[in-house]
């Protein structure tokens, strides 16, 4: 079993990855409908979204929720490198 390298999710089965490409890193989740993966901002957007709507943090609680998991994970690592 994967992990997406963008939000943590476990990707399982086909139907989890862009496309059914299970050769990809990321789900279906951190995609664009081209399949490609979405951007850090692309991502903070939609996680602080998500978090709010799972979690009913405001936005701010939640956009630092955001940022915290997404310093964890292997597609950010060099974004948070570059803010040091």
């Amino acid at each position: 079993m994967k992990t997406c390298i963008a939000c943590g999710m476990p990707m399982e089965k086909a139907s989890d990855f862009p496309g059914g490409d299970e050769k990809k890193d990321y789900c279906i989740y951190c995609a664009r409908p081209d399949g490609t993966m979405q951007s850090f901002e692309e991502k903070k957007a939609g996680m602080t979204e998500f978090i709010m709507k799972t979690q009913g943090f405001d936005e701010s609680v939640a956009l630092k929720t955001a940022i915290h998991s997404m310093k964890k994970l292997p597609a950010w690592k060099n974004y948070f490198k570059e803010q040091d």
